[in-house]
């Protein structure tokens, strides 16, 4: 008897095998449950987004989109975008495994934006503000000619307005697509922020999870108040390049919102539950009566001194509001 065939008489003669039986598995819809990245706790993806999309059991903070951001912050029914219409381009022709236009349509038909972010003003809890929010899902929120130009377009009308601004960064960086013309755009956001600050007009920049290059370089560091999320990447150049420069190594929390607070550089770090109240709150303080005060480009003699009392009635009730909850 061969080998061949012993072994196949003893597979005839032992039962087969049996499976156990595992138990029905049943199916879960789409978006209904999400894995918290951190700690792994599946966690019911409405419960999850009226916690301002925060772990609940370890705190963990998700990543958040443009869109959900912008509900979060902004008093319902009282968003107005500008610029929505600019779009990007490519001057440069540039293609690596993918020509940048064709990077640039796929990524706008899967986000449903038409660059990496979005700007509008609106009321924060009452108070008029100037809004802008970077989307990472759109080329890691790179910031290209179109983010530049939507950003220096929201300070320009903020100051103008007399109103607020707050920037929520996101960002891995310029846009390597558009070259020099992206690096550009740190000047211009930054003078149009200098111009904001001559009219003693507040900036804050919210720092997430990640914001890094060219962003951290130029207006998100450039804010009256520089407030950051728990556990948030911040930085310009990576870990690795640094250690290559320095020959040292760095301490495990380098780079983290934590880290860059203890060591000045972020003045507050606000977990996100409570990043809409302190919002509010340092508006108040900070320029209670603004909304006294006509738009620069407004016609003194078209200024209504009814409304100008009604605004400084609402600014009043405002700040003591603000003061009986604190």
């Amino acid at each position: 008897m061969s080998l061949f065939d012993w072994f196949a008489n003893r597979e005839k003669a032992e039962p087969p095998m049996l499976q156990p039986q595992s138990p029905q598995e049943r199916e879960v819809a789409d978006g209904l449950w999400t894995k918290c990245p951190a700690c792994g706790v599946l966690t019911y993806t409405k419960d999850l987004q009226g916690n301002w999309l925060v772990c609940a059991e370890c705190g963990h903070h998700l990543r958040v989109d443009s869109d959900e951001r912008i509900r979060q912050l902004i008093d319902a029914k009282t968003w107005q975008p500008i610029n929505e219409h600019l779009q990007p381009t490519d001057p440069l022709k540039f293609k690596d495994r993918k020509s940048y236009k064709d990077r640039i349509r796929d990524t706008q038909k899967a986000t449903e934006l038409t660059d990496a972010v979005q700007t509008g003003h609106g009321r924060l809890d009452g108070l008029p503000i100037a809004l802008g929010v970077m989307d990472f899902r759109f080329m890691g929120g790179s910031m290209g000619s179109v983010v530049g130009e939507k950003l220096c377009r929201l300070i320009e009308y903020a100051t103008l307005e007399r109103l607020p601004v707050i920037i929520i960064c996101a960002s891995g960086g310029a846009r390597m697509q558009e070259g020099m013309l992206s690096l550009m755009q740190m000047a211009k956001i930054s003078g149009a922020l200098q111009k904001h600050q001559e009219q003693r007009l507040l900036y804050i920049p919210v720092l997430t999870h990640p914001t890094t290059g060219g962003v951290t370089a130029s207006f998100a560091m450039l804010g009256d108040l520089i407030l950051a999320e728990p556990k948030a990447t911040i930085g310009f150049a990576g870990r690795r390049v640094i250690e290559q420069t320095l020959r040292e190594k760095l301490p495990d929390d380098f780079q983290t919102s934590e880290y860059l607070m203890h060591h000045g550089f972020v003045d507050a770090i606000v977990p996100r539950p409570q990043l809409k109240r302190t919002l509010a709150q340092l508006i108040s303080l900070h320029q209670p009566f603004y909304p006294i005060l006509p738009p620069l480009n407004a016609d003194p003699k078209q200024v209504n001194p009814e409304l100008v009392l009604s605004h400084t009635a609402l600014a009043v009730d405002n700040q003591i509001s603000v003061n009986q909850d604190s």
